[in-house]
């Protein structure tokens, strides 16, 4: 059956509430409303309109996707507020002075007065506390701490270009640390005295390679420490199915008898799967399966023009729905334990909330991982999003018909520009230091593709327009609830994750009434889920909330429950065991004569497409 065209991705929206009654998809791409004279072409079919798009697209791929509106906005937003504010004014020039006057006291031998923020590793060596190295940056964090008070409490201005305006000024600030200039890094003198100038030799080097690789427009070099399916993605099994969307692994068993629900790991689509099967040692699918669990997972392909008009749902019926199917025929209708990792916990909430609603019951718990319903307060990812960010990127992705990889991982980067960008280039650059390959540095490096269409519509109606949890979600023409889901939860949440803010996670409970288990996992969004057994320095909280149970704030939440040394693993497979019944003979690897031979050994073709 031919599939019928979906309209375009770029166009303007209808009030909030138009259109329960279509699809998500519908809702979250509507077209254009037509001239009333005629009944005239979409936006992009007429030729005004196409010009106009491409060379949007053009200003898209010079600044990667930033708005240059949307930036001049936030500038002039905060400019014309503080202009009418000469109190304010004047309580900055006094805060100016008092820094001036602490500067001062330094360098006459006083404390220092400002320190780095907690997750600023760029003056850790002993250098940087003698002079003329402590007083350079003592000056520079001076600077950042009058930029982060000159962005702040400024009444009539919006908490979003406040918050934008105050990145972009330390951005900028960025830019002349003393940390990022060889003369006035202790640092970068100690390597090079110690190395007779060899170490900015290599340096110089390693510049020159980068800069032919960047001209030549060609990508990094391969790694040779971590292969994917020899070191990483390497926990042995078949691939049982395949579609246009995505593979599904089965895993071998390891143990003798497995427990009779299967999980199915549904991982988010903007990363390979394989975070989650690192390292045999570090690999949450291999630990699962050790644990006597038959486990299954989906590998989504890396997307290429030929899927632009793909859109969210199809990720919920070609992906998430299809692997469920594909686990119920192959383990005999067992119920599952499915679990979502960060935007794929995303689509897993809306399957499960439409299977609730449809009287589907074939979850058997259901388990996010860094996972948000509510994107009310969906971090820093949020000062790339408004109305100009998200149009200017449609009008990239039409163009291309996917959102690239490169173009994704800058804004990532640039959130944490002090390690990823600055630090990096100075240990380059000059100190002459070639990263150590790690294998989720290996992973990180091997990002993916989006689809236009989807992606358009899930920044829209998930992060831009928060529709799940404000009861404007329709699936197949109805509006779900995640309230509707009955199945047990178990939801984690990470201490520093700028990605899914642990708050953001939290919130599972604010929308949810059933059996919840909640748990916050010490580290970042990667690695306060790849967190061991042994894994030095990790902790963890939990708890759970009954049926019925009145709901607690996060920050209540988080100081009546005490914190547990190591791995929050162990507890999740003790959690799916009292979810589980007794173990079982293992399933057989697919189910031929339903439809689902063994297609090839794992970790199967589209993990390794690029």
């Amino acid at each position: 059956m031919t599939k019928q065209p979906r309209p375009p991705i770029s166009a303007t929206r209808p009030p909030l509430d138009e259109g329960l009654e279509k699809s998500a998809t519908q809702q979250t791409a509507p077209q254009r409303p037509e001239p009333a004279s005629e009944a005239g072409p979409n936006r992009l079919d007429h030729p005004h309109d196409q010009l106009d798009s491409a060379l949007r697209a053009n200003l898209a791929r010079l600044t990667q996707g930033l708005s240059p509106q949307a930036a001049a906005g936030a500038w002039l937003d905060w400019a014309m507020h503080l202009a009418q504010a000469p109190g304010r004014q004047f309580e900055l020039m006094q805060h100016a002075t008092e820094s001036a006057w602490k500067l001062t006291a330094h360098m006459m031998g006083a404390e220092a007065p400002f320190q780095p923020g907690k997750n600023d590793h760029r003056f850790l060596h002993k250098g940087w506390a003698k002079p003329p190295f402590a007083q350079l940056q003592q000056g520079y964090l001076a600077l950042e701490d009058f930029w982060t008070r000159a962005t702040e409490n400024i009444s009539g201005v919006r908490d979003e270009d406040a918050k934008r305006v105050r990145f972009m000024a330390l951005q900028m600030i960025d830019t002349v640390s003393p940390s990022n200039f060889g003369l006035t890094n202790p640092e970068v003198i100690a390597a090079n005295v110690e190395s007779d100038g060899k170490a900015m030799a290599q340096g110089a080097q390693l510049f020159a390679a980068d800069m032919m690789r960047a001209l030549a427009h060609e990508k990094d070099a391969e790694p040779t420490k971590f292969k994917v399916g020899r070191d990483l993605a390497a926990t042995p099994g078949k691939v049982v199915y395949r579609n246009r969307l995505f593979e599904l692994i089965q895993y071998s068993p390891q143990t003798g008898k497995v427990r009779p629900e299967p999980v199915l790991i549904v991982p988010a689509w903007i990363m390979k799967y394989y975070i989650l099967d690192l390292q045999a040692q570090n690999s949450l699918i291999n630990y699962l399966v050790g644990e006597g669990f038959s486990v299954f997972t989906i590998s989504w392909v890396n997307p290429g023009a030929e899927l632009r008009d793909v859109g969210l749902d199809d990720y919920r019926t070609e992906g998430v729905m299809a692997a469920i199917d594909a686990v119920s025929a192959i383990t005999g209708g067992e119920k599952i334990h499915a679990c979502g990792y960060c935007l794929g916990g995303t689509i897993l909430s809306i399957a499960a909330a439409t299977m609730a609603r449809d009287k589907d019951a074939r979850l058997a718990s259901l388990s996010l991982l860094a996972a948000q319903m509510d994107f009310s307060e969906a971090g820093e990812l949020m000062l790339f999003l408004d109305e100009s960010q998200v149009a200017l990127l449609e009008d990239l992705m039409n163009n291309q018909g996917y959102l690239d990889s490169s173009q994704m991982v800058g804004a990532f980067k640039a959130l944490r520009a002090e390690d990823l960008i600055w630090t990096r280039a100075v240990r380059r650059y000059l100190m002459g230091i070639e990263e150590r390959e790690t294998d989720m540095g290996t992973w990180n490096a091997d990002a993916t593709r989006m689809p236009a269409r989807m992606h358009s519509e899930y920044l829209r109606g998930l992060f831009m327009e928060n529709r799940l949890t404000a009861g404007r979600f329709a699936v197949e023409g109805r509006v779900i609830a995640p309230s509707d889901i009955t199945a047990p939860m178990f939801v984690v949440g990470t201490e520093k994750d700028h990605i899914a803010p642990w708050h953001s996670v939290y919130k599972a409970k604010l929308f949810t009434d059933g059996d919840l288990t909640f748990v916050l996992s010490s580290a970042g969004h990667n690695g306060g889920i790849v967190s061991e057994p042994g894994h030095p320095h990790r902790h963890y909280r939990i708890s759970n909330r009954a049926p019925g149970t009145l709901y607690t704030g996060p920050e209540q939440w988080l100081a009546k429950t005490a914190p547990k040394d190591g791995s929050w693993w162990p507890e999740w497979a003790a959690w799916l065991g009292t979810q589980s019944g007794a173990p079982v003979d293992p399933p057989p690897m697919g189910a031929p004569d339903a439809g689902y031979p063994a297609l090839c050994d794992a970790p199967g073709e589209y993990v390794l497409e690029r």
